[in-house]
């Protein structure tokens, strides 16, 4: 006798050898022998042999027209038998039933299974709404294969045109779109942002790269809506004095200006004006929800998203030719010594009476013109004596600085500044500590720390800047904090530092200028009138906000500097190039800002120049790949690397962040000196310098 039964959900068959009590002893056609429960044989037969019954059940189930055994089976449970009766009009041969059998089983849309051989048809209602859901995933099969097909021939499909960027940056994985980029990429052994660049739907890899930064943080778009201009106080006093800005010929957002006046018996006024939009920008108006929503201006060679509107900016930048609305900070100082007798700060119309420009003066305005009086430039008395008096400050803070324990800082470091036109990219080199640069850099650290004491003696919060070796982990690596009260920020050597001077470009700049305003028009009840009081929520919230975006806005900044100096080697057809060792493996390219990481490359001293063979780079993930080359046999180190710590961070394994991470790391304050010096907007290696 055989026997057709079911194990774990399989149908299967066998030749009897024995039973005993509840359980058949059955042979498998492989020889092998199971022991199978009476309970479970759904069928006995003498013949066929089990292997053809299996066969011919196969062919049954095939030829059975499952609509018509639907109708047949009516609407209570049944046995297979019973319905094999009714469907094949007679009682159901040995494979016929099986067949039945095989074919109720392998259909639960149709027949719902209620037990060993018993089944129930299922509601006319649900079988018809699963048939159209098995139609419609053919009918997807159908249109995700095409759009597979079209894929592969670098075709993007109309279906995918207004959602490339949902499908690289944030797909849902359930859509017959993704699924299609994801298995044309298996096929053709790519990724989706190849592939999208390959069928158009990204232009360049420039683009690709924007595009995810906008999706990320500016998913609403990055235009501005219309918006009225807002008006500074009519009743403000006009200033006396000539006022001059220093910045790159790239900067419109011109936060910073400076006058000088000589007084009676000898002494001197020094004015550092900066713009003023706080004077018509109010807390929680439309202008400040926008602001803050951005939180900074956001930089890249060759372009900016700009924290306010064209025309706001329009309105209180330090342009040449305007009188303009501005918080100026005066120091009367004594040439005798450079002590500072004292400083007031005021709300004023400053006329501005130059823009003087990096790109023009550099040439001539250098450490040796200053000193020998050569030379023929706008503004030279002022220059000359504002660089005394800058030295002087640098001199103070390094004094500082040591007496908080650490070493002076270096000033052989180089800056390069980025300049695109028409896709081609200009890299120059800018040594930083420059005069002008640090006549900037200098004088607005002095106003960053003056003003922060200001709030802090008025008892009013503001948002701060601290470095230093106080209690938390984070001090233990000098790394920089931001606060919401007067700490010291050990690593540029001052009491306490809060970024006020950059209220176009930086949030945290206006908060602030709202917060200095008070103090200045209201003395002692500032505290009760300032737009943020202490332990304000909303003031820890902007400070929180402000860390995170312009820590994805530095990031960004450092992958459009690594794209550009890719694309430079490739407009230079660059193959061999010189490189500084920095650390280890890691090393930065002599004549742009690339850092690179080269595995099981020989240790050399920190500083060494050595030449790399350039073998591929991929502007899509922005890696490089080189080739140790020449080592000199004198090895004598780079003047344009300096160094203060042992201590790297080492994150050269990111290629968009190394470089920073090897900048700041040696010394966290560097960010905070570019910070104060905002020469250009066209993307410098410091992004915190803008």
């Amino acid at each position: 006798m055989n026997v057709f039964f079911e194990e774990s959900g399989d149908f299967k068959v066998g030749t009897v050898l024995s039973q005993a009590g509840e359980s058949y002893q059955v042979e498998m056609a492989s020889g092998k022998r199971n022991k199978v429960k009476t309970k479970d044989v759904l069928l006995q037969f003498e013949k066929p042999g089990p292997a053809e019954l299996l066969e011919q059940a196969k062919a049954v189930a095939a030829e059975i027209d499952l609509d018509f055994l639907w109708e047949v089976a009516g609407e209570e449970e049944f046995g297979f038998a019973e319905l094999g009766a009714e469907y094949f009009g007679h009682a159901p041969l040995a494979h016929e039933a099986a067949g039945l059998i095989l074919s109720l089983h392998s259909s639960p849309i149709y027949f719902y299974k209620k037990g060993r051989g018993r089944y129930k048809a299922a509601p006319e209602q649900s079988l018809k709404a699963a048939l159209a859901g098995i139609e419609k995933k053919k009918q997807q099969a159908i249109i995700q294969q095409q759009y597979v097909d079209e894929l592969k021939q670098n075709q993007l499909p109309a279906s995918m045109q207004n959602i490339v960027q949902q499908l690289l940056f944030k797909p849902d994985k359930n859509t017959i779109e993704y699924k299609a980029l994801e298995a044309a990429c298996d096929e053709l052994h790519t990724t989706p942002p190849r592939l999208m660049l390959a069928a158009g739907g990204i232009a360049s890899p420039k683009e690709l790269h924007m595009a995810k930064f906008l999706f990320e943080n500016f998913p609403k778009g990055h235009g501005f809506p219309e918006l009225a201009v807002p008006q500074a106080p009519a009743n403000l006093p006009l200033a006396a004095v000539e006022a001059f800005s220093i910045d790159d010929v790239t900067t419109t957002e011109i936060d910073d200006a400076f006058s000088v006046v000589h007084l009676d018996g000898g002494k001197v006024r020094v004015g550092i004006h900066i713009a003023a939009p706080g004077l018509g920008i109010r807390p929680d108006d439309a202008i400040d929800k926008i602001a803050r929503g951005r939180m900074s201006t956001v930089y890249m060679p060759g372009d900016k998203i700009t924290m306010l509107p064209d025309s706001i900016v329009d309105a209180f930048t330090l342009a040449e030719g305007k009188t303009c609305p501005a918080l100026s900070l005066y120091a009367t100082l004594d040439p005798a010594d450079w002590s500072v007798i004292a400083t007031e700060t005021r709300a004023e119309l400053v006329p501005i009476a130059n823009n003087l420009r990096h790109n023009d003066l550099d040439d001539v305005v250098n450490e040796e013109s200053l000193a020998d009086g050569s030379g023929e430039y706008p503004r030279k008395a002022e220059l000359t004596l504002l660089w005394a008096w800058a030295q002087q400050l640098e001199q103070g803070r390094m004094v500082k600085r040591e007496a908080f324990g650490l070493k002076p800082e270096q000033n052989n470091r180089v800056d390069f500044n980025f300049y695109v036109e028409d896709d081609v990219v200009t890299i120059s080199r800018r040594k930083r500590g420059a005069p002008l640069d640090k006549i900037v850099a200098e004088l607005m650290i002095f106003a960053n720390s003056t003003w922060g004491k200001m709030m802090h003696d008025h008892g009013v919060p503001g948002i701060y800047r601290s470095q230093g070796q106080g209690v938390g982990g984070w001090a233990a690596k000098m790394q920089v904090r931001m606060l919401t009260h007067a700490a010291p920020h050990q690593g540029l050597g001052v009491d306490q530092y809060a970024w006020s001077t950059s209220p176009l470009r930086r949030y945290t700049d206006l908060v602030n200028q709202w917060q200095i305003l008070a103090c200045a028009e209201h003395g002692v009840t500032a505290p009760l009138v300032a737009p943020f009081k202490h332990k304000d929520a909303n003031l820890f919230a902007i400070v929180s906000a402000f860390d995170a975006a312009y820590a994805a806005y530095a990031d960004f900044q450092s992958n459009m500097e690594r794209y550009w100096c890719l694309r430079w080697l490739g407009q230079e057809d660059a193959k061999e190039v010189d490189a500084v060792v920095l650390k280890d493996e890691v090393l930065r390219l002599v004549e742009i800002p690339l850092v690179i990481r080269l595995p099981g490359m020989p240790q050399l001293a920190r500083g060494i120049q050595v030449k790399l063979d350039v073998l591929r780079w991929d502007e899509v993930d922005l890696g490089i790949e080189t080739r140790l080359g020449e080592v000199p046999v004198t090895q004598a180190a780079s003047e344009d690397v300096g160094f203060e710590d042992e201590d790297l961070v080492d994150e050269a394994n990111d290629p968009a962040q190394v470089e920073e991470a090897v900048a700041e790391a040696t010394d966290p304050a560097q960010a905070d000196i570019a910070a104060a010096d905002p020469a250009s907007e066209n993307g410098q290696t410091a992004p915190a310098g803008q």
